[in-house]
């Protein structure tokens, strides 16, 4: 059984920053990509970034340059670091990881429970 944990959310003034953890445990062959994405009130969940196994990136136009996503291989673990925070960055945000738990396994998408960020004005 694999779980992915989420943790780093919480209430922040506009301008602040918060870093957000996904740690993925239990059963885990490999992973690949690791993401984040987000769902505010009423809207649908849109992709805020991405990391492939080799470290490239991707953030969403509405992001860049104040968010920053990075990997810790070891600790199966995703960030996101997120600076000059808006109150338009309010949201549930959600981690991504796709991953196999054995070689005999596919890849499959997991995804944390995830954490509440609201940023104030």
């Amino acid at each position: 059984q694999v779980q992915l944990v989420e943790s780093g959310g919480g209430l922040v003034q506009a301008g602040g920053s918060l870093r957000l953890s996904c740690a993925a445990s239990g059963s885990i062959f490999s992973i690949n990509a690791m993401g984040w994405y987000r769902q505010a009130p009423g809207k649908q969940r849109e992709l805020v970034a991405t990391i492939t196994s080799g470290g490239s990136t991707y953030v969403a136009d509405s992001v860049k340059g104040r968010f920053t996503i990075s990997r810790d291989n070891a600790k199966n673990t995703v960030y996101l670091q997120m600076n000059s925070l808006k109150p338009e960055d309010t949201a549930v945000y959600y981690c991504d990881e796709d991953l196999r738990r054995s070689v005999a396994h596919s890849y499959l998408h997991y995804w944390g429970q995830g954490t509440q960020v609201t940023v104030s004005s």
